[in-house]
């Protein structure tokens, strides 16, 4: 790897080490900003569909908050760096989305430096104003971050910018281009009218929904309907108590491709007490018609208008999730994702482990690991025999910094 490489990415690394070092007391001379970076070293083992390799991946994130009068301004930009064997894979299986455009309508961010080796990108994340409409609505314009979600790991329901069900780090939600007009109804009712327009590609849309939230009988339910990248959308959601377990359930219509389908997930959560702490436990099933039955749709899924605009998180037609998550001691946890395809009966197994070093510095390690049929190449013809049996072996260390 090219040396100035390198310098760039301990130039990076120095940056939030020593901020760090910066006195607690030195924040009160920056009012409202603060900053975030990870650091995330990964080794991939080799696959059909890259060689093995180690790479780097690094984030730093500066957020700055303040306000003028009834008008509340939110401030974030982003470099990410990565630093990769040629070819190899790595970090960004799961964490390339944080600077990547997800059609975006304002171009706020880009490819600084590619090369084989080196990928540097910058990104504005957060660019709006709230405005203050008397003590019961709300203004926001600008880029932001939205989410309409009501289960915790597939979200169907969530049209803006769901995360990656398998991605480990979630500290943040991209931020997405929209005006965003909400009332305020009581304590438990909420209205709400979203525009927000986006550029695919050389294509561009524009997504115009209203949404209603409220409390019945200790149940939080509601709707939202309206056009979804110009095509008609419309969900509803719900989330209460069942005995010891938390429901959450969440479903949508969407009308895409020349045909309606019906997308939908339901979750169970809850905590087990185990040995003096807590084992929390969630388990969600999702059903969507967007996705593939079989092995041989896998491809086309991918390359559905769906998947482009970011609206599935997986490609199967029924996928299932359990998360398990143990604190071994105040300061370090554990934690395991089981992510698979109820069709082909290919899955993921995550386990990770954390420890919370200080206030500021977090740590964590993890794998990831696929079972299930792998993918063939025939000539330059791919085939993937399974969804999940293509993912090579992970590993990966990360740091995380808190700062200011």
């Amino acid at each position: 790897m090219p040396r100035s490489s390198w310098r760039l990415g301990r130039a990076v690394l120095a940056v939030p080490l020593l901020a760090t070092l910066v006195p607690r007391g030195a924040a009160s001379q920056q009012p409202g900003l603060s900053g975030y970076y990870l650091n995330v070293f990964t080794g991939v083992a080799e696959s059909l569909l890259a060689p093995a390799g180690v790479t780097d991946f690094q984030r730093l994130r500066l957020m700055w908050r303040g306000s003028a009068g009834p008008v509340r301004l939110d401030a974030a930009y982003e470099h990410s760096l990565t630093l990769r064997q040629e070819g190899a894979l790595g970090a960004q299986l799961f964490t390339a989305a944080g600077t990547a455009s997800g059609g975006d309508w304002l171009s706020l961010g880009g490819e600084i430096e590619s090369s084989t080796q080196l990928l540097w990108r910058h990104r504005v994340d957060r660019l709006s104003a709230r405005i203050d409409l008397g003590s019961s609505a709300d203004l926001v314009i600008g880029r932001q971050p939205v989410s309409w979600a009501t289960t915790l790991i597939l979200t169907p329901a969530d049209p803006f910018s769901p995360f990656d069900p398998a991605d480990p780090f979630r500290e943040y939600r991209t931020g997405v281009d929209a005006v965003r007009l909400r009332y305020y109804r009581g304590s438990f009712t909420q209205f709400e009218v979203m525009a927000r327009p986006a550029r695919q590609g050389d294509r561009e849309t524009l997504t115009m929904l209203g949404r209603v939230s409220s409390n019945r009988g200790g149940w939080d339910l509601g709707a939202w309907g309206g056009v979804v990248h110009d095509t008609f959308g419309a969900a509803a959601f719900l989330s209460g108590s069942v005995g010891l377990w938390a429901l959450r359930a969440e479903g949508a219509v969407r009308d895409l491709e020349d045909r309606l389908v019906v997308r939908g997930t339901v979750g169970l959560d809850r905590t087990f007490p185990l040995t003096g702490r807590d084992l929390y436990v969630v388990v969600e099933y999702q059903r969507d018609d967007l996705g593939a039955t079989s092995p041989d749709g896998l491809l086309d899924a991918a390359r559905s208008r769906a998947f482009e605009q970011g609206e599935m998180q997986v490609l199967g037609r029924d996928v299932g999730a359990l998360q398990l998550s143990y604190p071994l001691h105040p300061l370090v946890s554990v934690s395991s994702l089981v992510l698979g395809s109820l069709r082909d009966g290919s899955f993921i197994f995550a386990p990770g482990l954390t420890y919370s070093a200080s206030e500021s510095l977090g740590l964590s390690a993890g794998a990831f690991f696929g079972f299930g049929e792998g993918p063939s190449l025939d000539g330059l013809d791919l085939s993937l025999g399974s969804e999940f049996g293509a993912l090579p072996r992970v590993g990966y260390l990360s740091a995380t910094v808190f700062f200011w």
